[in-house]
């Protein structure tokens, strides 16, 4: 059975939906033999084991566990590509519920929200300024900006723009307490820790290749605000661990310098989510589309 390779992915999304062979030929309405006979086909093209099959069930093998995240994520797009342009003659309009964090909220999304509506006069906006993750649903939100991992792996989401972690320090406290080598060295040195939600408080860990550095810090000023930290850690309080869109202009400058610059951290990507990837609305779409057109790399940087 020859078919096209987005038919391909979603008939496997299907049966892993599913989960049973008999359950997909129903739905597709098809005989089970068919089926079979179509996902042999598949991993005979792909020269992989998508699924162990039993008499009562089937579960999904490594490989097919990597092929149906990467088939979601392609439909997804595919998807959302096709919304867009069927909507994109639509006018934005009605009322836009917008929650971000408090300051890259506050010095970012709140201007680029300005812009937005005074392009599209029929809309009215609402914005919410909060650290602490809320329950869009709940609380009737079109959608939420938010830096790391998403608050809710059940939300759909579009990531905004990528956004590295380092750590850093600044010349003066480097030539006061030296440089650190090794993420064991960290230990002996004044860190200064954001404290963030629910995240392990000053817990570190830097990955190089395959080894990962667990690292607990400790230092003589934390808080629980982005500016505050990073206006100590250009005072020379200690190392801090930040991310670049914070950093950029002060790396630039030379008034803070990245240390172990060969460990990575997990990023800070921003992401725009929100309960409904289908019929998303003509106001939704158009204001994620036009954040994005905005947070280029290119774009002038501005703390978080």
């Amino acid at each position: 059975m020859k078919s096209d390779a987005t038919t391909e992915m979603a008939f496997f999304v299907l049966l892993a939906k599913l989960g049973s062979l008999s359950a997909t030929a129903r739905e597709l309405g098809i005989t089970p033999p068919a089926v079979s006979k179509r996902l042999a086909l598949m991993e005979q093209r792909l020269g992989v084991r998508l699924l162990n099959r039993s008499t009562r069930r089937i579960s999904l093998t490594g490989d097919g566990e990597s092929y149906l995240q990467q088939a979601r994520q392609i439909l997804d797009d595919i998807r959302a590509m096709e919304e867009s342009l069927a909507s994109g003659s639509a006018e934005p309009k009605g009322l836009l519920r917008v929650n971000a964090t408090l300051g890259f909220g506050r010095t970012v999304i709140a201007p680029l929200l300005s812009q937005f509506a005074l392009r599209h006069p029929q809309l009215e906006v609402q914005l919410q300024l909060t650290d602490s993750p809320i329950n869009l649903v709940e609380q009737a939100y079109d959608l939420g900006i938010r830096f790391g991992d998403l608050p809710d792996t059940r939300l759909s989401a579009r990531r905004i723009m990528s956004n590295r972690r380092f750590l850093c320090a600044s010349p003066a406290y480097l030539q006061a307490h030296g440089t650190p080598q090794t993420p064991d060295d960290l230990a002996r040195h004044r860190c200064i820790v954001h404290r963030q939600n629910d995240d392990a408080y000053g817990i570190w860990r830097l990955s190089r290749g395959r080894a990962t550095h667990t690292v607990k810090v400790r230092g003589t000023v934390a808080s629980n605000d982005g500016d505050v930290v990073l206006g100590w850690a250009l005072d020379g309080h200690g190392i801090l661990l930040r991310s670049e869109w914070d950093l950029a202009r002060y790396l630039d400058s030379g008034r803070l310098r990245v240390v172990l610059e060969d460990y990575a951290l997990a990023p800070a990507d921003l992401y725009a989510y929100y309960p409904s990837r289908h019929q998303l609305p003509a106001k939704v779409r158009a204001f994620i589309n036009f954040l994005i057109e905005q947070l280029q790399p290119d774009s002038a940087n501005t703390g978080k």
